[in-house]
């Protein structure tokens, strides 16, 4: 059933635009985590999924999910996100993100903390779509573009995430939350194991948090973004092609 839900999320128009507010800060190129770039991740075991599922809550309408699975190829992770019930466009455009920490039991989604950010790069100046490898591992919109319409069906490959147990950029034990344009946090959930095995072997990846597992919450950590001058890098080739 669930393969279902995917494929007809996969299947819903792909809106790729980052749209961005009026007067909202522009992204400035050059800006890079303290430890540097964040890397592509080549390991992934295939076929090992992790959705989040927004929950019914009363205080807000947005429904859905986001899930990530890991390429067939073990680079990267492919995402498909289908969400509904965005409130008024003025409060727009809406964002969302990979938060560090899980969602606690009592659903407060304050309590993620900040983006997912094992480079510690920071939120400001915002991410440059054009060199995704600078911008924070967690800033799924600030890459892949903003939510750009009701319902927002979208796909597409992610080359800085793990489905691996293990490291820094692994976000099986995260939340996902969305966000109106001033960053008010309108829902959240945590990703949950849906298919595959996340414990296979694996190399690490180098990043902030250190190393994380499945079962236990990531250590929170704070982060600040340094500046420094990078080189323009090439798109990835057949980017498109690569969406399921």
């Amino acid at each position: 059933m669930y393969s279902a839900v995917l494929a007809i999320a996969l299947a819903g128009r792909l809106t790729m635009v980052n749209a961005q507010a009026p007067g909202a800060p522009v992204p400035i190129p050059g800006v890079t985590g303290q430890l540097g770039d964040a890397t592509v991740v080549d390991d992934n075991e295939a076929g090992v999924t992790y959705t989040a599922f927004l929950p019914n809550r009363t205080t807000s309408d947005l429904r859905g999910f986001v899930a990530g699975t890991s390429n067939a190829n073990g680079t990267g992770v492919n995402f498909a996100i289908s969400v509904s019930g965005f409130p008024d466009p003025s409060l727009g455009p809406f964002m969302y993100h990979i938060h560090d920490q899980p969602v606690p039991s009592n659903g407060n989604c304050t309590a993620t903390l900040a983006h997912l950010d094992p480079y510690i790069r920071g939120e400001q100046p915002p991410c440059d779509p054009t060199h995704p490898e600078t911008c924070q591992s967690g800033d799924l919109s600030g890459k892949h573009g903003n939510v750009t319409g009701d319902p927002f069906n979208t796909a597409y490959l992610d080359l800085y995430l793990s489905t691996h147990e293990g490291p820094a950029s692994f976000f099986g034990n995260r939340s996902i939350v969305f966000h109106t344009s001033n960053a008010t946090r309108l829902t959240c959930a945590n990703f949950t194991l849906t298919s595959g095995d996340s414990t296979g072997s694996n190399g690490t990846s180098p990043g902030g948090n250190g190393t994380v597992n499945g079962s236990t919450p990531p250590a929170p950590f704070e982060g600040r973004a340094t500046t420094a001058f990078v080189s323009v890098g090439a798109i990835v080739a057949g980017f498109a092609a690569l969406l399921l």
